[in-house]
């Protein structure tokens, strides 16, 4: 973690070090890349929204590799509430992973997560909360789809059709979680910090929403209607590589409990006879012997598994073993299973007096549970708790060298916590 991170909260004066809890605070948390030509229009507008009795602090997460934390600092210095910008060296997550950033961050009642290219209408941010506070609600989503609500700034049929697509989609798989949610795909929403549990959160691109409704479940949720607006400036950051980043993130949110995983892992399994059997064709007619040539496309069938298995269940536990350790583990998991079934078919058939084809269907399912477990436990077994206390060791020592040394920080003498109540002339950056 680069020391920009660090240097957010770090005390600049004894008046500064402490931050206040205040009754309806709000921290506006505003991911951006490369939205230097909209900060300076969206704090105006919320310059203008405001009302004085909320008191606001805003909190840009930046992934820029343009000058947008300058455009930010220098935006800033018009406004009488606090503006701070922190800048992430690597984007992990995405939009969604500099979201979880910024609630990490804050420690007011209520966060609302609004993009900067002024397509939410800043004027909407006292309602969401107002909303939230007159219903009880944890989570006020700003919706398209809801009497008063309109997706007119969405350019274009196709990206209309993708995004009720998408809707369509998202409700279809998490019925329960996505109750009384008419527009998943929204990245405008205020939320109780109460009910966030920000390490809970695994984002994978810029859908955060739908990841805070699936896994943090909020009690009660509340909407208001919004209309979508124009771009203000720059460029759109959909793409159908997000798109692909999209459909990976369901299927990790689909695939969170044990039994999920092992149907996919299933289904899965299930496709890989497409690859096998096509290499298995080309093989034979290439002049392979056809033994060797289905030993070699059973391979293609395992590398297809393990690539998909890879991206779609357990893109969490990557990170425990290196790729080629896990490639092998994997097809030695996957080769081991075929020479265990037929010792299974054997015992059931002559210890247990079993007809061949149901003792077949049982040895085939047994493998496929064992080789899951396998699977599970021996390719993507998550660090052991000795492992993690090292590693929470180590952060915590790095923590607080950081905030030792803020040699290199780019927080300024001025910098403020978000969260705390705004005074007039004071504002930083990180």
């Amino acid at each position: 973690m680069s020391e920009d991170l660090w240097s957010l909260h770090a005390p600049i004066d004894a008046e500064l070090a402490a931050p206040q809890a205040l009754t309806g605070s709000v921290t506006l948390i505003v991911p951006t890349f490369n939205e230097s030509g909209n900060v300076a229009e969206l704090l105006r507008r919320l310059g203008d929204a405001l009302p004085d009795h909320l008191p606001c602090a805003v909190l840009f997460v930046d992934d820029s590799t343009d000058d947008t934390p300058a455009a930010i600092e220098k935006a800033a210095a018009d406004h009488p509430f606090p503006v701070s910008v922190l800048h992430r060296e690597v984007a992990e997550g995405g939009l969604g992973g500099a979201v979880v950033e910024g609630v990490k961050r804050a420690d007011t009642d209520w966060i609302v997560v609004m993009d900067a290219d002024l397509q939410h209408p800043p004027h909407l941010v006292p309602e969401l909360v107002g909303e939230g506070e007159r219903t009880g609600a944890d989570l006020v989503v700003a919706s398209r789809y809801i009497a008063g609500g309109s997706r007119a700034g969405l350019a274009g049929s196709y990206r209309i059709a993708v995004s009720r697509g998408a809707t369509w989609l998202t409700k279809g798989l998490f019925p329960r979680a996505l109750r009384g949610i008419s527009d998943p795909m929204s990245g405008f929403f205020a939320m109780r910090r109460s009910a966030v549990t920000a390490d809970a959160l695994k984002p994978l691109g810029y859908k955060i929403l739908l990841e805070l409704a699936v896994r943090c479940r909020p009690r009660k949720v509340a909407e208001v209607p919004f209309v979508f607006q124009d771009r203000f400036s720059g460029e759109s950051k959909s793409t159908a590589r997000e798109g692909l980043r999209f459909l990976a993130h369901l299927a990790s949110l689909r695939s969170a409990t044990p039994l999920a995983r092992m149907v996919g892992f299933g289904l899965i399994g299930l496709s890989g006879f497409v690859p096998n059997l096509a290499a298995l064709w080309l093989l034979t007619h290439a002049g392979m012997h056809y033994l060797p040539a289905e030993i070699v496309a059973n391979q293609a069938g395992v590398l297809w598994n393990f690539l998909l298995i890879e991206t779609l269940l357990f893109r969490d536990r990557r990170r425990h073993r290196h790729w080629a350790d896990r490639v092998g583990r994997f097809a030695l998991l996957a080769n081991a299973d075929l020479l265990l079934r037929i010792p299974l078919i054997a015992v059931f058939v002559a210890r247990f007096g079993m007809e061949v084809l149901p003792a077949t269907a049982l040895a085939l399912v047994t493998t496929f549970v064992l080789r899951f477990a396998a699977t599970e436990a021996l390719v993507y077994l998550p660090r052991t708790a000795r492992t993690a206390r090292t590693a929470r060791t180590t952060r915590a020592s790095g923590t607080a060298h950081a905030s030792r040394t803020p040699r290199g920080s780019r927080s300024s003498r001025r910098s403020r916590t978000p969260g705390a109540p705004p005074k007039a002339g004071r504002h930083s950056r990180s």
